[in-house]
């Protein structure tokens, strides 16, 4: 598979702008992807009456990389952005101190002012291989939030009531289950509704995790008598291993900073179901591209083929095209070396699991002492590396097991 494929393929909305287009074709791009856009006549009515809509995301630098599950929303505002759409990147360094209770079963302890800094210049460093730097504007919510004094902050917490805090779905459950609930947890949606205010945002994006919290946006600007901001949510995009969110935490990611071939690796070990998620959320190709794509699959082309095509884009954008040709090249030659099937069976079982356990379940082996055996007579290996610890507990993570020239499963360790 040739790399110019890609190109051919690409989605060419660079330098459209909206003078060009239609209500309709706008919105077809607005809509690609996503989860829900709340209030969609209000969308329609700020396209017609302004040129350019100021479209807010905030990210906490909560950690130092960025992996693709984080660049589902980035890639969306690049599309927005080549609309002619003014972003509005927000790096929420007051809120991360706070620490973002969603989705949490218990209060996440804050980070400190020196973590977040470091964690914020990282974050600039690696958006900037998405979107434009000179039609990007990066805001921190700490000038604002620093300057706001107790009675001002005072003020914008009686906005809120506590019985409406805690219809946030994790306060509820939290609430309901005896566990704590810190009251500066209670603040962080009001701060990120308040970005809103300042900014004057017409629009804000974000996971589907954080639709509370974008609807507080929309509840302060009225309050505050500003026009209110349509949301805009993205699905939350599963890791390697299709069930769960991806999260450096589960090691079931693809980090930006990744090298090409761990990339292409990865990106591979995908199941093929999962790669057209992959294609929506990840890939600027068009979407009649990758309906074309579906097609040529379901005409008996070997998904392997449309893996590298994904593969291809994703490592030229973070790296650059020679990068994605040589880590293409890596694979083929690492793989058809040791003769590994593109079909597998595919498993995932928890972290600890014994090496000669995990051959057994995997139906690689008929029994731990079969596979005890195929260890010591060199018969069993990893990603094509011979395994030679029988009490080997593998790392978390994807990798091909093969049991002789035949047998093989793809596990992904959580």
């Amino acid at each position: 598979m040739d790399i110019s494929e890609v190109k051919e393929l690409r989605l060419k909305i660079v330098d459209i702008g909206t003078q060009t287009m239609d209500l309709e074709q706008q919105l077809e791009i607005f809509l690609r992807g996503t989860d829900e856009i709340l209030p969609l006549d209000e969308l329609k009515d700020k396209l017609k009456r302004k040129k350019v809509l100021k479209i807010k995301a905030g990210f906490d630098p909560t950690a130092p990389d960025l992996h693709l599950g984080h660049t589902v929303l980035i890639n969306k505002l690049k599309m927005l952005q080549d609309l002619g759409h003014e972003i509005q990147f927000l790096i929420g360094d007051f809120t991360a101190m706070i620490g973002d209770p969603t989705g949490k079963s218990k209060t996440r302890p804050p980070l400190s002012r020196e973590q977040v800094i470091e964690n914020a210049k990282s974050y600039t460093e690696q958006v900037f291989k998405i979107l434009d730097e000179n039609k990007t504007t990066v805001v921190f919510n700490s000038q604002w939030m620093d300057k706001m004094t107790p009675m001002e902050f005072i003020k914008l917490s009686s906005t809120r009531t506590v019985a409406r805090m805690l219809e946030r779905n994790d306060f509820e459950t939290r609430y309901k289950n005896g566990n704590d609930i810190a009251i500066h947890e209670f603040l962080y949606p009001l701060v990120q509704g308040y970005d809103s205010v300042e900014l004057e945002s017409d629009m804000e994006i974000g996971g589907t995790d954080q639709k509370f919290n974008l609807l507080m946006g929309r509840e302060l600007q009225k309050r505050y008598g500003k026009e209110q901001q349509v949301i805009l949510t993205m699905p939350i995009l599963e890791g390697l291993d299709g069930v769960q969110k991806m999260s450096k935490s589960l090691d079931n990611y693809i980090g930006i900073d990744d090298t090409a071939d761990e990339m292409f690796g990865k990106i591979m070990s995908i199941s093929d179901e999962l790669m057209w998620r992959y294609f929506e959320l990840l890939s600027f190709e068009s979407l009649q591209a990758i309906a074309n794509l579906k097609q040529e699959m379901n005409d008996g082309r070997n998904p392997r083929d449309i893996k590298f095509i994904l593969a291809a884009e994703i490592i030229t954008r973070f790296h650059n095209e020679k990068a994605a040709k040589q880590a293409q090249q890596n694979f083929i030659d690492r793989f058809a070396k040791n003769q590994i099937p593109d079909e597998m069976e595919v498993f995932i079982f928890d972290a600890g699991i014994k090496i000669a356990n995990l051959l057994k379940d995997a139906g690689l082996c008929n029994s731990t002492s079969n596979a005890y055996q195929m260890i010591k007579g060199g018969g069993a290996k990893i990603d094509g590396e011979k395994i030679t610890d029988k009490s080997l507990e593998p790392e978390k993570g994807t990798a091909v097991y093969q049991i002789g020239k035949r047998k093989f499963a793809r596990v992904t360790i959580q």
